[in-house]
Order: structure tokens, then sequence, then C-alpha cells
């Protein structure tokens, strides 16, 4: 069911909303957070519902969308509720603000939020250069940007960096879990050898190439270089040992990666691309800090030799 709302408040919203559920028999007692997807343009709306309604089939949740059409002509809050259908297990709530109702997205918002339930922050496309003092990002218990949407994501990576709090990540972290596991796994094979440099390689901006460079970098205390390769995402990495090198190297295009080890036969393993909706589920999974993600990012990125094209400003 889709209902829409013209000239409104949030208060009319949060009323219609009760009235919905209650004629269509839909409850909010399984809701167990809010998630308030703050977007940048309408053209990233709609493939961020998509992923927040397939996240709520793990995450119940009420799903609050923030879309500011500008500072400019009279104040108007429209709306629109999504229940049922495709929602998944959540409800939909699509705020289009403008005027000076765009000016201050947090007093939209609070009047929709589930009563005592967490909020978590999601940024698809541009985040903020310090999404924790942003005013939707003030109220969150976790804030989640996708800084790979964005228009510059290597600069925009370095700036969260300089703008990080307990409570921030970003989906590039999350897209390098299976790595991350897999990488651990191979170290806590025998010989249990210190490593002495580290290699990734992978595409220019992606950030999900420094995100686990920085990790290994923060974690082992060597070297680091990212190795700059045109493709879409991480290729492959090396980790130096006085027995041989470990390398895990997946080929562009392809979901299998090859883990080489000294003395050990290659292990082909399944290593495909997340999605976005897989990363958002990981992220909800946890509402407190998330203090790798924090060490890697602010000391670990700092560590890395990169590129010269692609040095921070």
């Amino acid at each position: 069911m889709i209902v829409t709302m013209q000239a409104t408040t949030s208060a009319a919203v949060s009323t219609r909303l009760a009235r919905v559920r209650e004629a269509g028999g839909v409850s909010a007692l399984g809701r167990v957070l809010t998630l308030v997807i703050v977007a940048g343009s309408e053209d990233v709306v709609d493939r961020a519902v998509r992923a927040a309604d397939g996240a709520s089939r793990e995450h119940p949740c009420r799903i609050i969308v923030l879309l500011p059409t500008g500072a400019s002509g009279p104040a108007q809050l429209d709306a629109q509720i999504r229940v049922g259908g495709e929602t998944g297990a959540s409800e939909v709530i699509i705020l289009q603000a403008s005027g000076d109702a765009a000016l201050e997205p947090d007093t939209l918002v609070i009047p929709l939020l589930l009563a005592d339930a967490p909020v978590v922050a999601w940024w698809p496309d541009s985040p903020p250069a310090s999404p924790s003092t942003h005013p939707v990002g003030a109220m969150a218990q976790r804030r989640i940007t996708d800084v790979t949407a964005s228009a510059e994501p290597f600069a925009g990576l370095h700036r969260l960096k300089d703008g990080y709090a307990p409570g921030d990540t970003d989906l590039a972290w999350s897209r390098v879990t299976l790595w991350r596991g897999l990488l651990a796994a191979a170290l806590d094979e025998p010989p249990h050898e210190p490593v002495t440099a580290v290699r990734v390689s992978g595409a220019h901006e992606r950030p999900s190439v420094h995100m686990l460079a920085a990790w290994l970098a923060e974690r082992l205390g060597v070297p680091t270089e990212v190795r700059a390769e045109a493709c879409e995402a991480i290729t492959m990495v090396e980790l130096e040992r006085a027995s041989g090198t470990i390398r895990l190297r997946r080929e562009p295009g392809s979901s299998v990666a090859m883990l080489t080890r000294p003395g050990r036969p290659d292990q082909r393993i399944n290593l495909p691309l997340r999605s976005v909706e897989d990363c958002l589920i990981e992220e909800l999974r946890r509402l407190d800090p998330d203090q790798v993600y924090g060490r890697a990012l602010t000391a670990g990125l700092s560590a890395l030799e990169v590129p010269s094209t692609l040095e921070a400003p």
C-alpha cells in the first residue's frame, strides 16, 4: 500500500501511518530499529530503499528517507508512506522537504522515530565530512556512509578519516570482510612467521582497496603498498614472510580467488563481490562502535604507501 501526502507535517504523517497499519493489520511491534536514509538526490532513493528493504528481512525496521529539494522556495513537506507488498519487514516513509523545512532535517525525523529503538543513519551517496556532527548523525547510535558512491571516493575516504567519531562506519569496510577473514585464517596457519611487507592491488579509486590495506598496515605494523590496477575492485593481496609469500588473488570479473601458500597446494575459494544489501545487513548487526574500523581508518590509512596520483589533498 502506498499513501501520498502533500503539504503535510511529520506529526500528521505519524498519525496517518498508525491508521494505515491498523487498516492493513500491520504491527510495528517487531521493528528493532529506525533506519534514517539521508539521500543526496532523487536518483539514489529507489536503489537505497531496495537495499534497505532487503536488509529489513534480517533486521525489521522503520525506514525514513530524507530527500531535501533545496532551501529555495516556500517551506513544504511532502510525504509518501509504503507498507506491505515489496517493503519487506519494514515500513517506508519518504519525506521530501523544500524551503526552510529542509534546513533542520532532525526535526522532521524525531516525530517518526520508533520509541525506545536505536537509530541508524545511512548516507547512500555523498556523505558529510563529519557524520557525527550532521543533525541526523548526532541522534544516531550508528552512522553508515558509502563513500564509494560519491563523486570523489578516495578524497572522500580521507575526509571521513579526519571527521571520524566512534559509531561511524563505511560500506567500503564491510565490502572487505571476506578478504579479512581469509587473510586472517591464512596467517593463523603454521609457520607462524612475522609478515615483513604487504602489497594490495586493485582499482585506483576503490575505497575498499585502501581500507583493506589500512587494516593490514595497522594490524601488522609493516610497510604496506597499494598498487593501482585497471579494474573495478581488489585483485590481489601479497603478504611477504621469510618462508615465502602468501598470495590471495581474484581475477577481475571473477567470483573465485586463488590462495597460494609456500609448501601447500593452491586453494580455490569463493570470493564474490558483495552487494550494498549484503554490506548493509552486516553493518546493522552491531550498534556499538566498531573499534577495528576506527583504528584502520584513522591510523592505518595514514601509513599506506599509495601511488602519487592518489595522494590525499
